[in-house]
């Protein structure tokens, strides 16, 4: 019960634990850079006038990226975080 917990969802994107776990901290730490400067730029708007929306946007391309390759390898999953 207790390996379901962090073998289930990993091996149902197609990644070993490992694998999902960098993935998933490195969209993590993305989204708190990203988010930390949306905070940022809400008290001083002339600063980090484009990060948000540049992070937003690269993390959907990976996520695209990561979908068309496993589209093109047979898989019918959607990859997620």
């Amino acid at each position: 019960m207790i390996g379901r917990l962090f073998t289930d969802h990993p091996r149902s994107v197609g990644e070993s634990y490992a694998e999902h776990a960098r993935t998933a901290t490195h969209f993590g730490l993305a989204m708190l850079k990203g988010g930390a400067a949306c905070l940022v730029h809400a008290l001083v708007p002339a600063w980090f006038t484009r990060t948000g929306s540049n992070t937003v946007r690269q993390l959907h391309a990976e996520m695209t990226r990561r979908n068309a390759a496993a589209a093109a390898e047979g898989s019918a999953l959607v990859y997620e975080i």
